[in-house]
């Protein structure tokens, strides 16, 4: 009998789920979609970014907040328009136009990515650390943590390199390195001290310049370690470096041959002198420390 009664079971719900699709076939299709896409007016800043970013560069400065473009992993909420608008002269001013210097408009039109997200949060994980940008398939940069920019700002260049405008040249190097791989040898340097994850721990985030690491972070992987050393050093004067290389210790001879093997392949990859990519940032850096750059001017001349 209870047989009897699943197998009635199973023949109703067949003969209900028929019935609902007979009644389907001879609905309407409501003309509404049910999808709805954000549509917006261009404002003032549109305008500036389509002038500055899209036309000459093909680049998207996405500042809007889009949850398909979220690492839905992290809490992240919107980035503040004022603080949008000052990042966005500032990618123009210290890295757009700092590549169209010194590499030409070309390489900037060719190799540097094609969109910028921001986010107005940092994204934190589970071990204290957090996200201060990513680069992903050589096209895309997200920037986090944009709604402190005035407070970083106010604290002068080393903040806004730290925070900013080295995570940039940082996430750039890995596009560049995606399209043309670096020497297989620079992995070979201090090829057994790399640590992945645990570079956020002790002893790791303390005793990194003796290990022969530029930075905590460089002791990730290889390629982190690279990013690290050439955005590291063109983002701050030599009196830093050197400053680095005598905490080193002994090991300043792998940084230094790090170093080297990083000037070699942005001379012969890519064309870039990169004393003379350091010299030309900082300049600009200079120039927005001081004052001398409106970062909140969306004008159109």
């Amino acid at each position: 009998m209870k047989n009897m009664k699943r197998y009635i079971y199973t023949v109703l719900s067949a003969a209900a789920v028929m019935l609902a699709l007979a009644g389907c076939r001879n609905e309407e299709l409501d003309p509404v979609s049910v999808i709805v896409i954000d549509q917006y007016e261009q404002n003032d800043f549109d305008r500036w970014l389509e002038a500055n970013f899209v036309n000459p560069y093909n680049i998207d400065f996405d500042y809007r907040y889009q949850m398909k473009e979220s690492d839905l992993n992290y809490y992240t909420v919107p980035a503040d328009m004022d603080c949008s608008i000052m990042m966005a002269h500032l990618v123009k001013y210290l890295c757009v136009d700092t590549y169209d210097e010194v590499a030409g408009a070309d390489f900037t039109r060719g190799y540097f990515p094609k969109m910028f997200f921001l986010i107005g949060e940092w994204e934190y994980r589970n071990n204290g650390t957090y996200i201060l940008g990513t680069a992903e398939g050589g096209k895309k940069i997200l920037l986090s943590g944009l709604n402190y920019l005035p407070t970083i700002l106010a604290k002068g260049a080393d903040y806004l390199n730290h925070y900013y405008i080295k995570t940039i040249h940082h996430e750039f190097t890995h596009i560049l390195n995606q399209t043309k791989e670096y020497p297989a040898d620079f992995q070979l340097i201090t090829g057994s001290g790399y640590v992945a994850d645990s570079w956020s721990e002790s002893p790791y985030n303390s005793e990194y310049l003796k290990n022969g690491y530029i930075s905590s972070y460089a002791q990730h992987s290889p390629g982190e370690d690279f990013a690290e050393m050439l955005s590291i050093y063109v983002t701050n004067p030599q009196s830093y470096w050197d400053e680095q290389l005598s905490g080193a210790g002994d090991s300043a001879k792998y940084i230094t041959e790090k170093l080297d093997a990083v000037r070699a392949y942005m001379s012969e990859s890519w064309g870039i002198d990169i004393d003379v990519l350091r010299k030309t940032i900082l300049r600009r850096q200079g120039d927005v420390v001081a004052g001398k750059i409106d970062l909140t001017d969306i004008t159109l001349r």
